[in-house]
Parts: C-alpha cells; sequence; structure tokens
C-alpha cells in the first residue's frame, strides 16, 4: 500500500508546525541572555545550522509518521506508536519553552533528557509498526544526542 500524499503532507505539516511554534521562544540576533550572558563551548553549532537541521528532521518525522499511520488505525500497535510519537513532538516542543522561553540550561536538560527517551521509545513502537519508519528517525535521534551534550555542557558552564 503506497502512502497517501495528502496524509504525507499533513504528517509533515504537523511536524514543521510544532517547529515553527517552538522557534517563538528562539532568540533574536542580539538577544542579550543567549548572545551576551550566557556561556557556550566554543564548538556550540553556528546559528545558521539549527533552522535547516531541524528542517529536514520534521520532514524525515513527518515522512515516519505517514508511513506509520498507513498501516491503520486500527492496530493497537499504530495507535500506541502514534501516542507516543505525539508526546515527544510535545517534548521537542517543551524544550524550547525550557531553555529559551525559562531561560533555563538546566530545565532544558531534564526536558531534552525526557525527549531522547520518547524518541528512543518511539523509534521502537514505529519499528513494530513501520520498520522503516523508526530508521527515518536515527538522525532526530543522533540530533538530539548531540543538543542534549550541548545542553548539559551549557549548564555546567553557568552553573
Amino acid at each position: 500500500m503506497s502512502i497517501n500524499p495528502l496524509l504525507l503532507i499533513a504528517c509533515i505539516a504537523l511536524c514543521m508546525l510544532v517547529g515553527f511554534a517552538g522557534s517563538v521562544f528562539t532568540p533574536e540576533q542580539g538577544s542579550e541572555w543567549y548572545y551576551s550572558v550566557l556561556n557556550k563551548p566554543s564548538w556550540n553549532p553556528p546559528d545558521w545550522l539549527f533552522a535547516p537541521v531541524w528542517t529536514a528532521l520534521f520532514v524525515l518525522m513527518g515522512i515516519a509518521l505517514s508511513m506509520v499511520l498507513k498501516e491503520g488505525l486500527d492496530k493497537p500497535a499504530v495507535i500506541a506508536a502514534v501516542i507516543v510519537f505525539g508526546v515527544q513532538l510535545a517534548l521537542n516542543f517543551g524544550w524550547s519553552a525550557m531553555f529559551f522561553g525559562l531561560q533555563s540550561p538546566f530545565w532544558g536538560y531534564l526536558e531534552i533528557a525526557l525527549l531522547w527517551i520518547s524518541i528512543v521509545l518511539t523509534m521502537v513502537l514505529f519499528a513494530a509498526a513501520a520498520k522503516t519508519a523508526a530508521y527515518l528517525l536515527i538522525p532526530y535521534l543522533l540530533w538530539v544526542s548531540f543538543a542534549a551534550y550541548l545542553t548539559f555542557t551549557i549548564w555546567k558552564l553557568n552553573s
């Protein structure tokens, strides 16, 4: 069974919408807290890198979600996978709110640790429904692993 193009677009749009919603917390260029007060490691990626990376990751997440949904919401494995996907999507949004919105590397680190666990669980559940969908989340898990280490480092540098 092939993927319904409207379902694919809707799934990608959902993921992009969450990404856009989280970006409202991202500081603007020159923000005092992020650019002047906060100590960051020398290996902190440049600002221009985040938008294309997150865009690609949200597209992959949307494709993966559509592959799982294609298997049918009448299957308990699909329902469980979609619920956990929704949780990780909310946690993804939450990191921006905690780190940038609350200006708290500590809460950002706790949030991203929960996000990482939820991504792994999403991958396990996606694999049960549509194995390729789980593989599409590997870059997401790798990026969030890096982001978790970066968040931890920023927290420690500013403790």
